[in-house]
């Protein structure tokens, strides 16, 4: 009977949220209320809430310090150096032009927004491409590549997704992982060269004869101009890095990391505190965003937990599970992460679907991190510029011009492959057996 009940709770959520008939913010709450007070559990369905809030209260805090950490540095300049550098290295050559776009789009997804990426990335590149008459579906693919792969870093939306959903460290369920990321970077640059090659003989350019010298010049508004600190570029990118070092080290929470990290951004770029409380106020609608749904999908957590809907669903589904299969669930939510990018929102997929799978793994005796690595892959990382789901696929189509059918037949194989690549690496390191 709790299984039903935590099945029809289940189909419940997904279905309102893909239905559009309430927010995931509010069906995240109120489904699995509903579900618990059906379920005769009463008052002590508040108990099940303060527990899973309290449960994924260090993921929540990280991720509201990340937003506003790269927000400010942002803020303050410290990638734009770095975009003219590249600017200037590919000059008018389709093949530096096409790898310098998928590079920039790794660089600036740093801070996990893959509408700010596009946002930087396009209006800077499109001008090359036009002036060069090159395929605008390039620019769009491999700016998706770059920026889907990288959305698999901790404060990305997708792995704090499937940490807060799994319960587990973001550092136990990133860190291993690594490797295979920069494999599936490595393979972005291969498919980049790769399109940038074939653009240059589609145009009939050999060794850069033929362009012009024409370089695109990103120009700055006033307002983007009065909070940069030029001066203050090495110290924004030692501690940038000094951050993300010891993230990986995991030996301070990232949470501890991310909140003394805004400290010094603030203090060092911003001595008035004005200006901090602005360069905060300017990112804390998208920090307070994410974290809503988060502290909500505690809800749910706690409440599926508590009453223990999650484990008879998990007992009662491995009685259809095919003896020997058991062990490559992690392998099969590697191949079909990606493609169900273009079914689940992040939403849907990471608090409703993905924790099901993986406590059904678990009562099979599959770590419950592999099922969670294996879906980091691809679902809404190289898959969220593809979705229609996401707004931030919207953006980038409309930025470059061109139809979001045209952009996923042109991009679909390479960001399946990519994912292929790096579940490859994951098996070729151990994190889950073929």
């Amino acid at each position: 009977m709790l299984a039903l009940l935590g099945l029809i709770t289940m189909l419940a959520l997904l279905g309102i949220i893909l239905a559009k008939r309430m927010s995931a913010l509010a069906a995240l709450i109120a489904i699995p209320i509903i579900g618990a007070l059906i379920g005769g559990f009463g008052l002590g369905t508040a108990k099940f809430i303060v527990q899973g809030v309290q449960d994924i209260a260090p993921v929540v805090t990280m991720f509201i310090f990340a937003i506003i950490f790269f927000g400010v540095l942002t803020d303050a300049g410290m990638f734009d150096p770095i975009i003219s550098k590249i600017l200037r290295v590919v000059g008018n050559h389709p093949t530096r032009i096409v790898m310098g776009s998928a590079l920039l789009a790794m660089l600036v997804h740093l801070d996990g927004s893959g509408a700010v990426t596009f946002l930087i990335t396009i209006p800077a590149l499109l001008p090359l491409y036009e002036r060069l008459n090159m395929d605008k579906r390039v620019l769009a693919c491999v700016v998706a590549l770059g920026a889907g792969t990288m959305n698999m870093v901790p404060w990305g939306g997708p792995t704090l997704r499937a940490a807060t959903s799994l319960q587990v460290s973001i550092t136990d369920l990133y860190n291993p992982i690594i490797p295979a990321q920069l494999c599936g970077l490595a393979f972005v640059m291969l498919v980049a060269f790769w399109l940038g090659r074939r653009e240059t003989r589609r145009l009939g350019i050999v060794s850069g004869e033929g362009t012009d010298t024409f370089v695109f010049q990103r120009v700055l508004t006033d307002e983007e101009k009065k909070i940069r600190r030029p001066k203050l570029f090495w110290f924004n990118i030692t501690l940038t890095v000094a951050v993300i070092a010891a993230l990986i080290w995991g030996k301070v929470a990232p949470a501890v990391l991310f909140m003394v990290g805004v400290t010094l951004a603030l203090i060092v770029n911003y001595p008035e505190v004005a200006m901090q409380r602005a360069r905060v106020d300017a990112h804390a609608k998208a920090a307070l965003m994410m974290a809503s749904i988060l502290l909500a999908a505690g809800c749910l957590i706690g409440i599926m937990k508590g009453t223990g809907m999650i484990t008879a669903m998990a007992k009662a589904a491995v009685t259809f599970i095919p003896k020997g299969l058991e062990t490559h669930i992690p392998v099969i939510m590697a191949l079909i992460s990606m493609p169900m990018s273009l079914l689940f929102d992040p939403d849907s997929f990471y608090f409703g679907f993905l924790p099901v799978v993986a406590e059904v793994a678990k009562t099979l005796g599959v770590p419950v991190l592999q099922v969670g690595q294996a879906a980091i892959i691809g679902q809404m990382t190289t898959g969220f510029p593809l979705s229609p789901l996401t707004p931030a696929t919207f953006l980038l189509i409309g930025l470059v011009g061109i139809e979001l059918g045209e952009h996923q037949k042109f991009t679909f194989l390479y960001a399946y492959l990519t994912t292929i690549v790096i579940a490859i690496a994951s098996i070729a390191i151990g994190l889950y057996p073929l």
